[in-house]
């Protein structure tokens, strides 16, 4: 038989958001399945995360809440672009929030990334720029960077400039990192901003 490319217009889009959205492999969660992703068949930036906090579960959208401020700001995004799907496409690793343990929320559950992460991405074939928070993301797009600190993995983010960029977690807990790595906010992310500005004001870019 033949190869016949998958298709990856709206239609299909739509077919496996739907399919998403009823997903129920890890009907254990304490608080149920609700996946939250953000896809759509234009999306030119794909933000890959970790898993939704309880915050975000309740609201069912992705990073409504505080680190989803900071992150919008890295990015010199408005609320109205950064929820647009036919712009922005949010993926994390696990689509549900999982629990919370002794130190935080628990790692993202596996089924996801098994079961609908390569699909997705294949699906998202206009995604120009993919940013990468959070460790289990790393691992899944930028295994080479495993074992290394954060601060190692992320100084070399210019060899991956422009189509991939790994940033810290925006959550207020790192605000510690925030201030011991000033070149993130002087160097870095102007940089991604021009970036970002670009692939959603130029479509030929």
């Amino acid at each position: 038989m033949a190869y016949s490319a998958p298709n990856h217009g709206p239609a299909e889009i739509e077919r496996l958001r739907t399919q998403v959205a009823a997903c129920t492999a890890c009907a254990d969660l304490p608080l149920g399945p609700r996946p939250i992703v953000q896809i759509g068949a234009g999306a030119r930036i794909l933000i890959a995360g970790q898993a939704p906090g309880r915050r975000t579960h309740l609201a069912g959208r992705p990073f409504d809440d505080a680190s989803g401020v900071r992150l919008r700001h890295w990015l010199g995004l408005d609320e109205a672009t950064f929820w647009d799907p036919a712009k922005v496409a949010i993926l994390p690793m696990g689509f549900c929030y999982p629990g919370t343990g002794r130190s935080g929320d628990l790692p993202p559950r596996p089924e996801c990334a098994l079961r609908w992460r390569q699909l997705l991405l294949d699906a998202l074939s206009n995604v120009r720029l993919t940013v990468v928070i959070g460790r289990h993301a790393q691992a899944w797009h930028l295994p080479e960077t495993i074992g290394l600190s954060l601060a190692e993995s992320m100084q070399d983010w210019r060899a991956r400039w422009p189509g991939t960029i790994l940033l810290p977690h925006p959550s207020p807990r790192n605000a510690g990192w925030f201030r011991r790595n000033a070149w993130f906010e002087t160097e870095l992310l102007p940089v991604l901003r021009a970036r970002v500005a670009r692939l959603l004001g130029d479509l030929s870019s």
